[in-house]
């Protein structure tokens, strides 16, 4: 912790009360921004400065103005930065207090170009990690009173940043402990999505080629029906992984063309039917909206937003509807299901994350939608979700129209 220093004696009423505020604002804020206002706003009214610099050293040792606010008098803000900067690396390299006063001849017509900077260190540990500096203009020259309650100001200014650091540190070590689960989930749950359709190919398989067994042809076309569908389920399951690494390299490529939404959701919706006996699907959908995209990529975002409803919505009726705005085109998939809880949604769209749905048997690596919403992203375009428990979930689908669409030709910039 940097080293504290105490409250300086021989303070005036008003002077202590400010003390006392500014260490009470220091403990109860963790937002450095608004303290430091608080701090400003404090410490003006018994300590004279026209303005004030926190500069913040960076990995190459140079130190960058964090934090300034110019409140009194001064010639520009260039100005009082140039002057202060100067000051700053002087404190910065020598580690101590710093006054900079110069006094030019011409009182009476002269007095604002007096210059009068007190730069200050601050520290973490035995880190030298800045400079706060307070500049004047015009006087009075800092008294040694000043320059020890502007010291105690500093060294609390360096116990704000250190437990800032700290809250960032534990942010950031959070941020890793929870991606460290998703991807040890990620790989239990690719382990698991890999055996299944190859256990189901591998047995029924072997179940046809055994010597000692004879299968009419109903049986043997229903066996290859299985091992053609658990294929087809295990290269969606290489294609989405093909597809994360393509999003995290940026080398995804759309290839766009104009498209009419209408018989594109009819077609996904054909097919839909085919793949989900029993699923009742609405389309509403005008047959003169036309979109700027890439078929393929968009066919893959709504046929997996359509088996998302299906997986964790079994029995419900789907509606997709697409309406026409001014500046862009909104498509909407509803389901009538269970519904997703409200603690999910902000995670929804992150690579790795599935709901865990205990009433389904819902599978899956959660790549899925993470995939839709950059490839949404990457035409531009915009996806979200919004879910009631016990009424259902709707997806919302932005896209921009034909005139408005500008490709960007790396997704992994929007992601």
């Amino acid at each position: 912790m940097p080293e504290e220093i105490g409250v300086p004696k021989g303070l005036r009423p008003q002077e202590l009360e400010a003390v006392y505020a500014i260490s009470r604002a220091i403990a109860q804020s963790v937002d450095v921004d608004a303290a430091l206002d608080q701090i400003v706003k404090l410490t003006r009214p018994v300590f004279i400065f026209d303005n004030v610099i926190l500069y913040l050293s960076k990995e190459d040792g140079q130190l960058s103005p964090a934090y300034a606010r110019l409140i009194g008098r001064g010639r520009s803000a260039e100005a009082d930065l140039a002057w202060g900067y100067a000051v700053a690396q002087e404190t910065f390299r020598c580690d101590k207090t710093s006054l900079f006063q110069e006094k030019l001849t011409g009182w009476e017509k002269d007095r604002l170009n007096w210059r009068d900077f007190l730069g200050l260190p601050l520290r973490m540990s035995d880190n030298k990690v800045g400079t706060l500096v307070f500049g004047r203009f015009g006087g009075p020259l800092y008294t040694p009173d000043q320059i020890r309650l502007a010291e105690f100001i500093a060294s609390h200014i360096s116990k704000l940043l250190e437990h800032q650091k700290l809250v960032e540190q534990v942010a950031q070590l959070e941020a890793e402990r929870r991606l460290r689960k998703l991807q040890e989930d990620f790989i239990a749950n690719v382990s698991h999505e890999l055996r299944t359709p190859l256990g189901f190919i591998k047995g029924y398989a072997t179940t046809l080629l055994r010597e000692d067994a004879f299968w009419d042809k109903d049986t043997r076309r229903e066996f290859l029906s299985y091992i053609d569908e658990e294929a087809d389920r295990l290269s969606e399951l290489i294609d989405d992984l093909l597809d994360s690494s393509r999003l995290q390299a940026g080398t995804m490529q759309m290839q766009l063309r104009p498209l009419s939404l209408d018989q594109l959701l009819q077609d996904i919706a054909m097919r839909a039917l085919s793949r989900y006996p029993g699923l009742a699907i609405q389309l509403q959908v005008m047959p003169e909206i036309q979109v700027n995209a890439d078929p393929q990529r968009l066919a893959q975002v709504f046929d997996n937003t359509i088996a998302n409803a299906v997986k964790y919505a079994p029995g419900s009726p789907i509606l997709v509807n697409v309406e026409q705005l001014p500046d862009r085109v909104h498509i909407m998939i509803e389901d009538h299901g269970p519904g997703i809880a409200s603690e999910h949604l902000p995670q929804l769209f992150e690579r790795f994350y599935r709901v865990q749905a205990d009433q389904t048997m819902a599978h899956g690596t959660g790549l899925g939608l993470y995939i839709c919403r950059a490839i949404i992203l990457a035409h531009q375009g915009e996806m979200g979700v919004e879910s009631e428990l016990s009424k259902g979930t709707i997806f919302h689908i932005y896209l921009p129209t034909m005139d408005d669409m500008q490709l960007n030709p790396n997704p992994q910039e929007v992601l």
